[in-house]
């Protein structure tokens, strides 16, 4: 689950000790083995809603918690387990009856809660065979992840990781989403600093030291970037309609690089 991007004064991040990294690597592995999981179960006319049974079944076999499952912003409390967003829905998806087609493109976003840590990976999907858009959708969003976490080295900023995603994006014609960012996790989802996918000036004030776990999570379009939330309050939609992607994972910085401690990758 994102962040909005906000304005704010410099908050001080966390820097974790090895045995609170070692608690945030089980709870990261614990939530991609979720959307895992989750990822082999979409076909076509299965629910978002049955993924999202299956997301609570999978949490509490675990002895987890789940960490979406009531949260509150402001006033408005997450209904749900699992954030599904399908098509031209970037994220904040809420679980419904709708069953899948092929061709959909379907984004999930999870989070748990394991011994107090919190885990938070997404992963997207295509149902069945991609259309050309969505292929190239989605391989620009997963390679934006990958350069965003590369450039997550001890010393920089958060701005050359958000600098990575944008230029690769923009230069593979598709569109970075500005008014949500990934952000800082420990034992709370939402910790500073903020991390998004744009080149935001606000940024260059968070430096990249050891000990700090920040979720990287590109949230790219087909078309514009310009997004609406939907009705419900929680859905976050293309304006144009195009197509959306979102990969996410959680990364620790260490003295030698960025380590992904939401693995495995392979999907």
């Amino acid at each position: 689950m994102n962040l909005a991007l906000r304005r704010r004064e410099a908050d001080r991040p966390a820097l974790r000790s090895a045995a609170e990294i070692a608690q945030l690597r089980r709870s990261n592995r614990l939530a991609r083995r979720v959307v895992a999981e989750l990822g082999a179960a979409i076909a076509p006319d299965v629910t978002t809603r049955q993924l999202d049974t299956l997301a609570r079944r999978l949490t509490d076999e675990a002895g987890a918690r789940a960490a979406f499952y009531q949260y509150k912003v402001g006033q408005k409390v997450y209904p749900d387990y699992l954030c599904a967003s399908v098509n031209d829905e970037v994220v904040h998806g809420i679980p419904n009856d709708r069953p899948l087609q092929p061709g959909d493109v379907v984004s999930l976003d999870y989070g748990c809660v394991l011994d107090g840590w919190i885990g938070d990976t997404a992963f997207t999907w295509c149902v069945g065979e991609p259309s050309p858009t969505a292929a190239h959708l989605l391989d620009v969003t997963r390679e934006a992840l990958r350069l965003g976490i590369a450039a997550a080295q001890p010393g920089r900023r958060v701005f050359d990781i958000a600098k990575a995603v944008q230029d690769h994006v923009e230069a593979n014609g598709c569109g970075v989403v500005r008014q949500l960012v990934g952000h800082g996790v420990g034992r709370r989802l939402h910790e500073p600093p903020q991390v998004p996918n744009f080149a935001a000036i606000e940024s260059r004030r968070d430096r990249l030291r050891p000990g700090m776990v920040i979720c990287i999570e590109p949230m790219i379009t087909a078309g514009s970037y310009e997004v609406n939330e939907r009705s419900d309050g929680w859905t976050i939609a293309t304006r144009d309609g195009s197509l959306a992607a979102h990969f996410e994972h959680a990364v620790v910085i260490l003295s030698d690089g960025p380590e992904i401690l939401s693995l495995p990758d392979a999907i």
